[in-house]
């Protein structure tokens, strides 16, 4: 792994895994990163900063990483969270949409919850993941979006795999080719 891009003050820790979760995939593990008061709250301050000028409505992300910096980013903002679950993990009666899509290691279905005094439509959104290689998660949550009227103001990860996408308007804090 080489770093292309790290915008981190913080001493950058990350671990990975061979053959996780398939045999043939190099998982990055961004969890000591977390596991860091001051990476972790550097994190949350950058995402913040990234944010607030967006006249944002709700920071979306999918499980489980995502929750983790979007939901604190939501709480600096003082604006909504939308965790996006994996299919069957939230009640069927409060599924807005799915959004099918494919990732390196296999398909995924993801639900959005209907949203509690609101709907999708003419409300802006800005998602939040860990990590972005091929990009389709990301876009399954964009499109999905979309096609429910909401707007999508911005995308941001905590690592950008660079070798893997052509996003240019992706906000990361970090950088990488997986060499």
């Amino acid at each position: 792994m080489k770093i292309l891009k790290n915008n981190l003050k913080s001493e950058l820790n990350i671990r990975t895994e061979k053959d996780y979760p398939v045999k043939g995939v190099e998982f990055i593990d961004i969890t000591p990163l977390m596991l860091q008061k001051d990476t972790l709250k550097e994190m949350t301050d950058a995402f913040t900063c990234e944010v607030k000028n967006k006249k944002i409505d709700y920071i979306v992300a999918p499980e489980a990483r995502g929750f983790l910096i979007g939901s604190t980013v939501a709480t600096n903002l003082n604006i909504g969270f939308i965790p996006i679950r994996k299919k069957g993990k939230l009640p069927p009666t409060v599924v807005a949409a799915e959004a099918q899509y494919e990732k390196e290691y296999g398909k995924d279905v993801l639900e959005f919850p209907k949203l509690v005094n609101d709907d999708y439509k003419n409300r802006n959104f800005y998602i939040v993941d860990d990590i972005y290689a091929t990009g389709n998660t990301m876009n399954a949550i964009k499109d999905t979006i979309e096609e429910l009227g909401g707007n999508v103001k911005g995308e941001g990860v905590i690592m950008n795999i660079v070798e893997l996408n052509n996003n240019k308007n992706l906000f990361s804090l970090i950088d990488i080719n997986e060499e």
